[in-house]
């Protein structure tokens, strides 16, 4: 009998592992690197956190966001709060997002990813600043400095989730991990408000592993329920990426 239950449990083992990959405890753990490439070209999603200086790559499994890997900030400058204005050497917080034309596979800092600052947010503030980056050789002033081989992980992943169908690519900034302890402990803070503002696209994200969809109403972010139109991009697993222009 108990030859019989072994030989169950270990036909089961690939099931387990499986499910445990795709399963809710999969939004907090890394996939495995031979795993990786095989989600080449799915969606993709980013959230930066300052304070903890880990960027966060998710993609897209079945119908949620998995985390596919952290990586390690060498730099940002400025300390925590918004960007808002050229020579203030801060690194912008808030919500981006990135298409095709915002990936510069020639940047002299390696390889660099424009996050789209200034956005509706700031521009309504009068925020400004430009050629604000995620991007390699851990040199920052303003930008967000990757070592040169997480750069080119991430930039992989987003050029290949932009060419095969994903529209534009979210990218969530915060201060810190917005959880209830954090923003007790930053209540006195000059940004309290604006930080306010963000911890709601924090929280969705959390709750549903899917990307917020945010507005701007009134200069103030605003966080909404998606609408159920998207579609899903074709997986590019099997295909060779053309270099992005």
């Amino acid at each position: 009998m108990r030859k019989i239950a072994l030989f169950i449990a270990m036909l089961l083992i690939p099931c387990v592992s499986f499910a445990g990959l795709v399963g809710s405890n999969s939004s907090i753990t890394p996939v495995s690197k031979e795993f990786k490439q095989q989600l080449m070209g799915s969606p993709v999603y980013i959230q930066i956190f300052k304070e903890e200086r880990t960027l966060d790559l998710f993609v897209k499994m079945g119908e949620q966001y998995q985390l596919l890997d952290s990586y390690k900030i060498c730099n940002y400058s400025g300390g925590l709060g918004p960007k808002q204005r050229q020579g203030d050497f801060k690194s912008p917080e808030g919500f981006y997002s990135v298409q095709r034309n915002q990936l510069k596979p020639d940047s002299r800092f390696y390889k660099a990813i424009n996050i789209g600052f200034p956005n509706t947010y700031d521009r309504a503030h009068g925020y400004e600043g430009k050629y604000l980056m995620i991007h390699g050789a851990c040199v920052s002033i303003g930008c967000y400095a990757m070592t040169d081989s997480g750069i080119d992980e991430i930039f992989q992943f987003v050029t290949a989730a932009l060419v095969f169908g994903q529209p534009n690519v979210q990218v969530s900034i915060y201060p810190f991990r917005m959880t209830d302890a954090n923003m007790q402990r930053h209540k006195y803070s000059t940004y309290a408000d604006f930080w306010r503002q963000l911890k709601p696209g924090y929280d969705y994200f959390a709750t549903t592993h899917q990307p917020p969809v945010v507005s701007v109403v009134d200069g103030r972010y605003v966080v909404s329920k998606p609408l159920n139109t998207s579609v899903q991009p074709q997986l590019a697993s099997n295909y060779t990426l053309p270099e992005a222009k």
